[in-house]
């Protein structure tokens, strides 16, 4: 066995194979640095404030592969434009590096409107601050919860708690102004629809309190007041006064009744 070991022919063919193995491992080694361009190196360009499209264009022309890591907003930046980037400028990098990018967005996020109504004034801008919206109008309305909100409004109408409402819009708040001394009669609302009475009340400085309603109600805007808490008059028909800032309660029903007379029906009993 030895003898066939140590035969010239074997040796050389052994140092064949080992030289070709080497040849073959060094060219595959080469082949990997080709691919993988081993050795070429870039620095990567500042493309934060660019435009996205212009930003991407760059940095693929310079043999960067681009992805958009997140997608935020902010309204003190341009809509649209790269707000950072990693790795950072001018490092150097691998060809190919993948570069990340965050991005403003064009159109911005929608929110959930937060609960005003029965804040204090200044918390209440704190609280739009907060949830990224602004102050719109603001008025006042004779009422005893003075400097609180009594209602939030957007575009004309009133806004509830978590409804969807675009980052940055504008909100009508009503504020309490107090109770004034200025006395009025009890209106009558018996007959009006709900809208009507309401847009009377609200002229008034008078709010509505209960609501109850008589059978099923399908459109509250259009029942009917069928009574009213307080009475236009007492029991000695004398004239019955209301107060701005006060409350009132009244019966609503979907169809047209006759109103409930209720000094007529206390005298009957």
């Amino acid at each position: 066995m030895f003898k066939f070991i140590a035969n010239k022919s074997f040796l050389v063919n052994l140092l064949v194979a080992i030289g070709i193995a080497l040849l073959f491992l060094f060219l595959i080694l080469k082949m990997l640095g080709w691919i993988t361009k081993h050795g070429e190196y870039l620095k990567v360009p500042a493309v934060s404030g660019l435009n996205t499209h212009e930003a991407i264009k760059l940095l693929e022309k310079q043999g960067f592969d681009v992805y958009i890591q997140d997608s935020v907003f902010t309204d003190t930046a341009k809509r649209g434009i790269v707000l950072k980037q990693l790795p950072d400028p001018n490092a150097t990098v691998k060809i190919n590096r993948t570069v990340f990018l965050t991005v403003n967005r064009y159109v911005p996020p929608m929110l959930d409107m937060p609960n005003l109504e029965g804040q204090n004034f200044s918390f209440a801008i704190k609280l739009l601050e907060r949830n990224h919206l602004k102050l719109g109008d603001t008025s006042f309305r004779p009422d005893f919860m003075m400097g609180s909100v009594l209602e939030q409004k957007y575009n004309g109408m009133r806004i509830a708690e978590k409804t969807k409402i675009q980052w940055g819009s504008r909100v009508d708040l009503i504020i309490g102004g107090g109770l004034e001394n200025r006395q009025m009669p009890v209106p009558a609302l018996i007959g009006m629809s709900y809208a009507q009475a309401k847009s009377y009340l609200d002229t008034s400085g008078i709010s509505i309190g209960a609501v109850i309603c008589d059978g099923r109600i399908t459109d509250t805007a259009n029942a009917y007041i069928i009574k009213q808490r307080p009475d236009r008059f007492d029991m000695e028909k004398n004239i019955i006064y209301i107060q701005s800032g006060q409350l009132m309660d009244i019966w609503i029903s979907q169809q047209m009744k006759a109103g409930i007379d209720t000094l007529t029906n206390n005298k009957n009993k």
